[in-house]
């Protein structure tokens, strides 16, 4: 499989490379954003591991690029900077991952593994799982034509949930994909969330979107009755 990486930090770039390269996959690296850009819209690529901070042009604008021109590779974002809203806007902007620097090859390479078995996510703009639509260039949530009131956590909360309808999510990965923090520093962040979330989506409707999973987390599916 092949991955393109553009980032512009020589040592870790070279890192990345032998690492990949010696796991079998094939790698080719950009070292700044506008190369980067051309690559990624000109070769055919199973990944792309894009640096946020690059000469040029940034990371976020070649996302925005790519989604723009239709390309929906997979893309794994590497940052030094662990605001959570640069995590949000990444995700929003369309990237899979988000990982902060410095990190082991070993956490890089379990993400990388994870998201090419998930296989590219077709970048809709309109979302909708029975009743439930999500518009995503207007950040609206509707549900039998009533417009949802969520906050901009919420709405990135149901995005995750709407984009990986019907997979089992973890708390830990709800946690990390959405406030970028580790479950156990707080541990009731997401049952919290998921509570807010169900009062408004799910309570004042017949039919149940959100679902425990026991021993799990959670998981959104439209179940018949």
């Amino acid at each position: 499989m092949r991955i393109l990486i553009i980032e512009d930090e020589a040592k870790t770039a070279a890192f990345l490379r032998q690492g990949l390269s010696e796991t079998g996959f094939t790698v080719e690296v950009a070292s700044e954003g506008d190369e980067g850009l051309q690559l990624a819209l000109g070769t055919e690529n199973d990944l792309l591991i894009l640096d946020v901070m690059l000469p040029g042009r940034d990371g976020w604008s070649i996302l925005e690029a790519l989604r723009a021109g239709g390309k929906h590779t997979p893309v794994l974002m590497l940052t030094a900077r662990d605001a959570i809203e640069d995590k949000v806007k990444g995700l929003e902007l369309g990237a899979d991952d988000y990982l902060v620097k410095p990190f082991a090859f070993s956490e890089l390479l379990a993400r990388v593994r994870t998201i090419l078995r998930r296989g590219p996510v077709r970048q809709d703009t309109i979302l909708t799982v029975a009743d439930l639509q999500l518009d995503l260039p207007r950040r609206r949530a509707s549900r039998a034509g009533t417009v949802l009131d969520l906050t901009a956590k919420e709405f990135a909360l149901l995005e995750l949930l709407v984009r990986r309808r019907g997979e089992p999510l973890s708390k830990t990965l709800i946690a990390e994909q959405v406030w970028d923090i580790h479950f156990h520093s707080d541990p009731n962040v997401v049952e919290v969330a998921i509570r807010r979330l169900r009062s408004k989506v799910d309570d004042p409707f017949a039919s149940k979107l959100i679902h425990t999973v026991r021993g799990v987390g959670y998981v959104f599916e439209y179940r018949a009755e």
